[in-house]
């Protein structure tokens, strides 16, 4: 019997959670299966996973292949790399010191990645100020630019001997 690592939908129609569950592969999606070992919840902010990882190493062990998804999930928690080092002979204190080594690592990760993203952000941030004050300039400046016609037509219409103050005289309304 092939035992594949899969994940088991479960909730409600498109509230989706799911189990990480070890199946026999012939079976269907949502069937019986052999082990729960954990849980993934993609709907929360940040994505919930929960796997037990004596049971998860028992499963790799015996020979069971995780699908694509479970991959990435073990990937993420450092389960597929405690099972590279099992699998290559390592002690319980070297698996240890190395996966002690491997979480500082990816803690070093994480925060470089934070701050990049942050980094976006301010950028982002930085680009629509820029935009704004763009868009408040050239709106001050074409209110501007529809008076200087009305006003070079006023200047037009003086007769050669006129005075500025006396067209602007003329122009205005008188009561």
């Amino acid at each position: 019997m092939a035992v594949k690592i899969r994940l088991h939908r479960m909730g409600r129609k498109k509230l989706p959670f799911y189990r990480i569950v070890a199946t026999d592969s012939r079976s269907r999606r949502d069937g019986k299966y052999l082990d729960k070992i954990g849980s993934y919840n993609p709907r929360v902010e940040p994505v919930e996973v929960v796997i037990d990882k004596e049971k998860a190493l028992k499963w790799l062990k015996v020979g069971a292949k995780p699908s694509d998804t479970v991959r990435n999930l073990f990937s993420k928690q450092g389960i597929l790399f405690e099972w590279d080092l099992v699998q290559r002979g390592f002690t319980a204190e070297q698996i240890a010191e190395e996966f002690k080594k491997y979480e500082a690592v990816q803690a070093q990760r994480q925060k470089r990645i934070e701050a990049e993203q942050a980094m976006l952000k301010r950028e982002q941030e930085h680009e629509v100020k820029k935009a704004k004050a763009k868009k408040v300039q050239e709106d001050t400046e074409a209110p501007a630019q529809v008076e200087k016609p009305a006003a070079v037509e006023g200047s037009e219409s003086q007769e050669p001997g006129e005075s500025s103050e006396n067209a602007a005289a003329a122009e205005e309304p008188q009561a």
